[in-house]
Parts: structure tokens; sequence; C-alpha cells
């Protein structure tokens, strides 16, 4: 997926073809510059859809959910955030732990866009800020739809870390990291290597060593280890009482599927849908049966 390319499903169902200039937006949100991707049907009541991306090597809002942004604005107001630290957003150092500090970043930009409930869709990274949103912002949220969240994971069974979480170790330690960093990393966020394309390594390194990029990086990874518990978002599980469907690949090796149950168990009104053959990018291998899953979900 070129980070300027066209997509055009939506077109077919009366949305204007998306392309990653013609939605990009700035707005702020907690004093942070965010840059987020904004498309819809032009209703004014259409229900709002925020969806966060997950971390590693130039992740960003569209890198994660730009292929799908056609097929959701058919239905949905819907915004894709680059996360503080990422993308094209600010890369400030964070005085709380990340989750906390994108959830707030987040709120403030839905207040600066009059936005004042929202569905909120998030993988790996991306869904533990859901979960915090969730917490802190409740009456910001609808529904969660949640990919593997990172926090609310809790591995019962698997050892730590990852095989995934040694990928990204790996990379942001390496004094100068090449492209084969990139490649095994993102190899181990998917079932089938297929996926993992020649092209998309080029995109994805040539994303991740920008200076602005290793930056930010380096400030949200600080704030992780200086906030642990920060990301001990199962201890609150129980708290989050919002429609969640939680969603996850059965050969995931960043966030196994084991690392569900706990949240299944503690959260009120919670479910759970496992998608075979499949890792980690739920999203991008079972694109087309996710997106029905989530519609489906998002507008019962």
């Amino acid at each position: 997926m070129d980070v300027d390319g066209v997509w055009v499903e939506g077109s077919a169902v009366g949305v204007p073809p998306v392309t990653y200039e013609g939605t990009s937006r700035v707005g702020r949100g907690a004093g942070v510059g965010l840059h987020y991707h904004e498309a819809g049907p032009g209703e004014p009541d259409a229900p709002v859809l925020v969806m966060l991306h997950g971390g590693g090597p130039g992740a960003s809002a569209w890198s994660a959910y730009g292929a799908g942004l056609g097929s959701f604005a058919a239905r949905f107001r819907t915004i894709l955030v680059d996360q503080p630290g990422f993308g094209r957003s600010g890369k400030p150092e964070l005085d709380k732990d990340f989750f906390s500090f994108s959830a707030d970043a987040v709120a403030g930009l839905l207040d600066e866009l009059g936005v004042e409930k929202a569905h909120f869709a998030g993988a790996s990274l991306g869904g533990g800020t859901c979960v915090r949103m969730a917490l802190d912002h409740p009456d910001k949220v609808d529904r969660l739809l949640l990919t593997a969240p990172a926090g609310l994971a809790l591995n019962l069974f698997t050892a730590e870390p990852t095989e995934g979480v040694k990928r990204l170790i790996d990379f942001n330690l390496a004094p100068e990291p090449t492209r084969q960093h990139v490649r095994a990393f993102l190899a181990s966020l998917v079932h089938d290597p297929e996926f993992v394309t020649d092209e998309l390594v080029e995109e994805r390194y040539a994303q991740a060593i920008d200076p602005d990029a290793r930056l930010g990086a380096q400030r949200v990874g600080a704030a992780m280890a200086k906030w642990p518990q920060g990301a001990m978002l199962w201890r609150e599980a129980h708290r989050i009482a919002h429609p969640t469907l939680l969603t996850w690949g059965r050969e995931d090796r960043v966030n196994p599927v084991d690392g569900a149950f706990v949240a299944l168990k503690a959260m009120p009104d919670a479910r759970l849908h496992v998608f075979p053959r499949c890792g980690h990018l739920a999203y991008v291998e079972k694109a087309d049966e996710y997106r029905r899953l989530a519609v489906d979900f998002l507008t019962r």
C-alpha cells in the first residue's frame, strides 16, 4: 500500500475515492499537534468511527487502516489518527504513560472537531489507547472494536517477550536498523508471508529510519519504560461496560490469543471473534471478513 496511493473501494457505494493527501488533516489535542485522515458519507448525523493504529517501525494511521477507509467511510464519519509519536503527529516528551497520554490527546482532538461520542476501533497499541479512552473518557465512547489490544492482553500460557516483541526490540536497539530488521518484524505480524512484499518493506523502512520517526519511537519507548504499570490495562478491564468486540488472529505471534481470555471474562459486555490462519493483523489478512464483522457489530 503506497502511502500516496489511491484506494477506490468506497466509490461503489457513493463515497468518492480516497487518497492519502485528499483525506489528510491537522488538529490539536491536549497541546499536541495531531495528524489524521477523515472521510465519510457527508451526512451531519452520521455515526463517528475513530481508528487507532498499532506500533512498530513505520507505523501510522494510513499504513494500518488506509486501505479500508473508503469502505468504512460509506457508513461512518471515519477518523484515522496518527497517535502521538507516530506518523505526522507531534513527537513530544510524554509526562505520563503512553495510553493515558494518547487517549487525552485524542479526546482533545474530538473536542476540537465537535465530536461528542464515537465508536473506537484500535489494533495492538491503538487498542490499548481505545481501552484507556473508555476508562478515562467513558462518555466519549460508544462501542469498542479491539484487535489484539496491547495492555488488555494478558498472556496465560505464552512465554514473554513474544516473537513479535523480540523483533521490535531488535529493531529499536539496533544502532543502524536495516531492511532485514523491518522484514523480520513485519513477518512476525502475519500468518501468510506473502503479505510481506518487497514494496511494503521498502515503504516501512523509509518511514522508520526518518529521524523524526526515530525520535518519536524513542520517546514512546521511554514512557513505556518509565510508567510500566500504565500498560497493565487488564487490571481495570472489569470497569469497561461498553459493548466490546475483541478480535484476534489464532496464529498471533505478538499478542497471542491466550491473552484474550482474562479480558473476555472480566469485561461485562465483551465477545470474542477468532480468525483462523491469521496473525496479528486481522484487519489486513482477513480484511473483507473483518470489515463485515466490524460493520455488523458497530451498526447493531
